[in-house]
């Protein structure tokens, strides 16, 4: 009995061994042509699937549009799949992958997973490239080595190095680079960053013409600043190169130390430039009059006039001693707003063809009031221009060949016009000036003119026009 089950068993455990290993070796079998249990390549999970189905699948999710290639200076330059007949293809790298893969040994694969990234075959047409490559800006702008230049040129921004010598392409590693991003895929390449650009080697000459340029750069530079009202001008390259002494052949003049030396009479033009275009007494200027005209007014006392004998003393010292500053120059005279645009926004303004007259204060209009100028008639009529309140006084006797006047309130702002009251008047504005005006001066209401007198500064701008 005993013997009968034993026997009964080992019929048993044979069965199940047998179906065991047949049951293994048909799976070996089965993975002997598709990939090991647990296998994802690309994200793609393959178990059990051949290489043309795994092929299928990451053919259609991959894509390659195709190479942006960018220099030295940043700029990108693309080269398109389809331009240079850009193909792909997995087989290959599936193939391999999948021998490595020991199909009698797919039990391993049922506790450790195969997790891949291939990177696909790449072919394309050598002949298209070749003609895209070549048609790259920087291919077409290459200069041939021998004809790069390094030497001083001036420009309207002053002396320039031009150093074509440095960091120059090669374009033989430039296309390597290129070919290998291509076939490995990549969607961008920086051809800096691969080392594609390399300095030539400089003669003799460059090396001093180098040399020249480290001190004449350091020469042109310049720190001062001028401020003229709102606005600066820097004495920056542009101006410095200009001062620059040259000898008779245009070659640099250098002291006996070997240092540049600045042209003769080179800062008094600048100052002289300056001034003439900064000073502001008499100068004609456009005045947005309070009856909604723009006036030009031509003439006058009034405005700013540059020292230009203290600006040549100050900048031939400050240049020479490097000076890094914001400088506003000497003046002469002074408005009370430096610049072209001196009036500023609190001045007299008298519209004599108006007869009117109108005190604005930080551009706010406080005083408006009628007026009586000078008789144009008799040939006195008031001059045009701008001018100034250049002093105040009570109670004075205006005096004239046939005349004795006397004021509460008088206010000269050129020669002997000026602005006061005149008590003689019972009416103000119209044509009365015509026939019956002043001497020259600008009759005004006792009421206005004391308001005016009680407001207005000394130095305060007095745009007179008609």
């Amino acid at each position: 009995m005993k013997k009968r089950i034993l026997k009964h068993l080992a019929v048993i455990f044979a069965i199940i061994l047998i179906s065991l290993m047949g049951t293994y070796l048909g799976l070996a079998i089965y993975y002997h042509n598709a990939f090991a249990y647990g296998t994802w390549i690309n994200g793609v999970y393959c178990t059990g699937k051949s290489i043309r189905e795994v092929n299928d699948e990451l053919v259609k999710d991959f894509t390659y549009e195709g190479l942006v290639i960018y220099d030295r200076n940043g700029n990108a330059f693309r080269i398109p799949a389809e331009e240079i007949s850009y193909q792909y293809d997995f087989g290959r790298a599936l193939e391999i992958y999948r021998q490595q893969q020991n199909a009698w040994m797919w039990i391993d694969s049922m506790f450790h997973a195969h997790i891949a990234e291939l990177t696909p075959v790449v072919s394309y047409n050598p002949e298209k490239f070749e003609t895209y490559f070549a048609a790259l800006p920087f291919c077409q702008e290459k200069i041939p080595e021998e004809e790069c230049r390094l030497e001083i040129v001036k420009t309207d921004q002053g002396y320039e190095l031009i150093n074509e010598r440095t960091e120059v392409l090669n374009l033989e590693e430039a296309k390597a680079v290129i070919l290998a991003a291509v076939e490995d895929s990549k969607e961008e390449v920086y051809l800096a960053q691969e080392g594609c650009y390399h300095d030539l080697e400089l003669t003799e000459q460059m090396q001093d013409t180098l040399a020249l340029w480290e001190k004449l750069d350091a020469f042109q530079q310049c720190g001062i600043v001028y401020q003229m009202g709102d606005e600066q001008i820097p004495l920056d390259k542009g101006v410095i190169s200009g001062w620059i002494a040259l000898d008779e052949t245009g070659e640099f003049l250098l002291d006996e130390a070997g240092q540049f030396q600045l042209k003769e009479g080179a800062i008094e033009a600048f100052v002289t430039d300056l001034a003439a275009e900064y000073d502001t007494v008499g100068v004609s200027r456009q005045f947005h009059a309070t009856r909604g005209e723009l006036v030009t007014v031509e003439g006058g006392l009034y405005g700013n006039r540059i020292d230009q004998e203290a600006e040549i003393a100050y900048l031939t010292e400050a240049f020479y001693a490097r000076r890094q500053e914001v400088h506003e120059p000497a003046y002469l005279q002074e408005a009370w707003v430096k610049g072209k645009e001196d009036i500023g926004s609190t001045y007299i303004e008298v519209d004599m063809g108006e007869q009117k007259m109108y005190y604005y204060v930080n551009g706010v209009l406080k005083i408006d009031t009628p007026i009586v100028t000078g008789n144009t008639s008799r040939r006195m009529g008031t001059p045009s221009g701008v001018n100034f309140v250049y002093l105040k006084q009570k109670n004075r006797v205006l005096r004239g060949r046939d005349y004795a006047s006397p004021v509460d309130f008088w206010m000269p702002v050129k020669g002997n016009i000026g602005i006061h009251d005149a008590s003689w008047r019972s009416k103000f504005g119209g044509e009365i000036f015509k026939t019956n005006g002043s001497h020259g001066c600008i009759n005004t209401p006792r009421d206005a003119m004391e308001q005016l007198y009680d407001m207005a500064e000394v130095g305060t701008p007095v745009v007179m026009f008609y």
